[in-house]
């Protein structure tokens, strides 16, 4: 452990249990990208902008996530940290653009979680249609309607963020027996239909140069980076697992598993349904996927991993967050309540209720947005871009940190410094091509999902608000993070270790 003192520490022993090993963390983070959900979902709107080239824009948005991967395995080696990004990134860069990296990290995750909460409600009411419930009173269920679809979503949400409260080995435990179920699933039904679908097999489905214009390809690039996004959820428990090094393993050995899956996925629907298909069912997507390769009850299936895949998720994205807001909160940059840590569970248990009660909140409104799918879409695009934006200060704050490698060992370097900054100037200038699309798209602002002010708008004022609550922080709680860009360490206080 490290003993050089960082700033004054608080007088009482703040405690998370280091309890996890490298499954738990595989289990965390694989539900935290959520797969199933991610080619349920994710395919047909990526497939709306790429057509059918979903094969060739997987694989190239792995290249980039791959060297932000490694950077995060790297940072972590060093630095094991809760607060992962915003301590590296404050270290190395700027205390600003640190605490904006944890800022926007928690933002999007919010926003990501109110439109997961609309998803499992949306799960949740198409199995209800399949069992025969397609009325509750006076009511006709909508699987399309974001107020049905939102509200019991958040009946969900509370129950998951109940048990994250318990502690991560339980969840982990939960969201393993989840991800078992969906895997088979999927690699059941995705096999079946690329044995079996009607439309033949194109190489082009692998050529990205067949991609309709460079417009097109940043955005399917930004929008299957997101689908990548919840691999680092297993270095936000790094302070939880017994060797911080299970952490880097979990998250590479999660995002080469998101990888073929994603690869299996886009090319067994590009086999099973045709391009307008794909398009046009938007979140149910999977579900009619099912019905294509199967009868009742089987094709209810796919279905059934939807949920229990949106279901993990949202788990998933509450326990990390409410790590980050645990870090930036032992630093003062945010405010006590969320550094408290719970004396029965070891967990930052009023930050986990607080984060889901945020993401219930905004999840209530999106309402605002009458169509999940327009919701869906409006969500994807601007947590892309923001998403993009933290994973580069990230690999940036990585190339700075370990620049003096290539000085010492040019391979090491390479590997350290060179990909590392490749990729963050890739998505850089991914983002920065699809902001100006969507701003020369239109001549006005309107809250509609196809409206490119309000997609350019979204995203930039989850950063921007990362400044302002950066100075608050700065100048009003007066936190000693802002004078070093260090983080609290992760031994003071000082940890629990009870294995089991």
């Amino acid at each position: 452990m490290n003993d050089k003192p960082h700033g004054t520490r608080p007088p009482a022993r703040q405690e998370l249990r280091k309890s996890l090993g490298v499954l738990d963390g595989i289990a965390v983070a694989a539900s935290s990208t959520a797969a199933t959900t991610s080619i349920g979902i994710g395919l047909g709107v990526t497939a709306g902008v790429v057509g059918l080239h979903l094969p060739a824009i997987m694989l190239l948005a792995f290249l980039p996530v791959l060297g932000i991967a490694g950077a995060y395995s790297r940072l972590n080696k060093v630095e094991p940290n809760a607060g992962n990004g915003y301590v590296w990134v404050g270290r190395s860069l700027s205390p600003w653009l640190g605490f904006t990296v944890g800022w926007v990290n928690i933002v999007a995750t919010v926003a990501f979680l109110a439109y997961t909460t609309a998803v499992t409600g949306s799960a949740v009411l198409q199995l209800a249609g399949e069992a025969g419930l397609r009325r509750l009173g006076g009511l006709a269920l909508d699987p399309g309607s974001t107020a049905q679809t939102t509200t019991v979503g958040i009946v969900v949400l509370v129950a998951v963020t109940l048990t994250a409260v318990t502690g991560v080995r339980t969840a982990a435990r939960l969201q393993t027996g989840l991800l078992v179920f969906e895997y088979v699933v999927l690699l059941g039904f995705c096999g079946y239909g690329i044995v079996t679908g009607p439309h033949a097999f194109r190489l082009s489905w692998f050529d990205p140069f067949a991609i309709p214009s460079a417009t097109a390809l940043a955005q399917g690039l930004l929008l299957s980076v997101f689908c990548y996004w919840g691999f680092e959820a297993a270095f936000s428990v790094n302070e939880e697992v017994r060797d911080p090094r299970d952490a880097s393993r979990a998250g590479l050995i999660t995002l080469v598993t998101m990888l073929g899956l994603f690869l299996l996925g886009s090319v067994a629907f590009q086999r099973v349904l045709s391009g307008p298909e794909l398009v046009g069912h938007g979140p149910q997507g999977l579900a009619y996927f099912g019905d294509k390769l199967a009868a009742q009850p089987l094709a209810a299936l796919p279905l059934v991993a939807l949920m229990f895949s949106a279901v993990a998720s949202l788990q998933a994205g509450v326990i990390p967050t409410a790590r980050s807001m645990f870090a930036m909160g032992r630093d003062r940059t945010l405010g006590p309540v969320w550094s408290r840590v719970s004396a029965r569970y070891g967990t930052p248990a009023a930050g986990t209720v607080l984060v889901g009660a945020l993401a219930a909140g905004v999840a209530a409104l999106s309402l605002v947005i009458p169509r999940l799918a327009d919701m869906v879409l409006a969500t994807v695009n601007a947590v892309g871009i923001v998403v993009s934006f933290s994973y580069a200060l990230t690999a940036l704050a990585a190339a700075v940190r370990f620049r003096s490698l290539l000085r010492e060992d040019w391979r090491q370097g390479v590997r350290a410094v060179l990909l590392p900054a490749l990729s963050a100037l890739v998505l850089l200038g991914l983002g920065g091509c699809l902001g100006w699309s969507f701003y020369h798209s239109t001549h006005h602002l309107a809250l509609r999902a196809d409206n490119g002010w309000f997609l350019l708008l979204t995203p930039l004022v989850m950063i921007a608000s990362g400044f302002v609550a950066a100075a608050w922080a700065r100048w009003v709680r007066r936190s000693p993070y802002f004078r070093t860009g260090e983080g609290t360490d992760a031994d003071a206080p000082e940890l629990l270790v009870t294995v089991g």
